[in-house]
C-alpha cells in the first residue's frame, strides 16, 4: 500500500472513530439495539482500517494521528449534537491536537 493511501485510510479510520464516539452516545449505554449495532460496526470497520495503515505507517505516527483526529473530531461534534460547551480552553487544546497532527504528519520517519 502506498503512503499516500495509507494516510487517505488513516483519514477515514479516524472520521469513522468519530462517529463511533457519536453512535455511542446514541446508544445510550448500549441499551438502544439499533445504535448498538451501528456503534458495534463502526468499530469492527475503524480497526479493521487502523490495522491496515500500520502495514505502512510508523505505529506511533499513525495511532497519535488517528488518536488526534478522534479527540478533536470527537469534541466538535459534542459541541454540534449534544449542546456541549465550546470554551476559549478547550478550542485551544483542539489547536494543540491539530498541531501536533500536522508536525507529526510532516515529521520524516
Amino acid at each position: 500500500m502506498s503512503q499516500g493511501f495509507a494516510w487517505t485510510l488513516l483519514v477515514i479510520a479516524g472520521v469513522l472513530d468519530v462517529a463511533w464516539a457519536v453512535s455511542m452516545k446514541y446508544a445510550e449505554g448500549y441499551t438502544r439495539p439499533g445504535w448498538s449495532v451501528v456503534s458495534v460496526l463502526l468499530l469492527a470497520a475503524f480497526v479493521y482500517l487502523l490495522g491496515k495503515v500500520l502495514e505502512a505507517l510508523p505505529v506511533g505516527t499513525a495511532y497519535a494521528v488517528w488518536t488526534g483526529i478522534g479527540a478533536a473530531g470527537t469534541v466538535v461534534m459534542g459541541v454540534a449534537l449534544f449542546g456541549e460547551q465550546l470554551s476559549p480552553l478547550r478550542l485551544g487544546g483542539i489547536a494543540a491536537v491539530l498541531a501536533g497532527i500536522a508536525m507529526l504528519k510532516l515529521a520524516p520517519g
